[in-house]
């Protein structure tokens, strides 16, 4: 009999846990709410957004952000076209905090095109945008973010910013503050 009730009371839990889930999910969406984004560390694996190239246009024309490429196109398969097909929407969301809270004009030059290096947190997996050089962002990632060496800023959100030569490879484990 104790085996039964164990039984019961775990699978009751289970189903509980589920329907919660449900409802939370339901519920986030309902009110336009963005799901949990994984981060680095994170124990448990959670939802990642993707959006299209053109939802992510339009949230990037939307804050006044503009985008360009070498090639003058936006196939994801192709290295020098500027491609959003795939990006997090909190990646999206952490270029729109880093213009407002800037207040620089933002140009991105990479986004989830083919032709940057592998990994999970990568350009390709849409955790990544490069941007061009400004002195105006410069200026605010080097004065705003703390330095952690090898030309690399840490946001308190967790961002990380990376001075290459001719950009700034930011990497987005999520919205910056949204």
């Amino acid at each position: 009999m104790r085996k039964f009730l164990v039984r019961s009371f775990v699978a009751g839990a289970i189903a509980s846990l589920g329907v919660l889930a449900s409802a939370g999910v339901a519920s986030a969406s309902a009110d336009g709410a963005d799901p949990v984004f994984d981060q680095p560390g994170a124990e448990v694996g959670a939802m990642v957004t993707k959006l299209t190239h053109s939802q992510a246009t339009s949230r990037l024309r939307s804050s006044g952000i503009t985008w360009s490429s070498s090639g003058g196109c936006s196939d994801r398969n192709r290295p020098n076209c500027t491609s959003f097909e795939q990006v997090n929407l909190a990646t999206i969301q952490g270029a729109q905090t880093l213009k407002s809270a800037s207040g620089c004009g933002l140009n991105v030059t990479g986004g989830t095109e083919t032709g940057h290096a592998s990994g999970t947190y990568s350009h390709w997996n849409g955790y990544k945008l490069d941007f061009s050089l400004s002195s105006c962002l410069t200026n605010y990632i080097k004065g705003n973010f703390s330095a952690i060496g090898g030309n690399k800023w840490k946001a308190g959100s967790g961002n990380i910013y990376y001075l290459e030569s001719n950009h700034w490879d930011v990497t987005f484990y999520n919205c910056g503050g949204c």
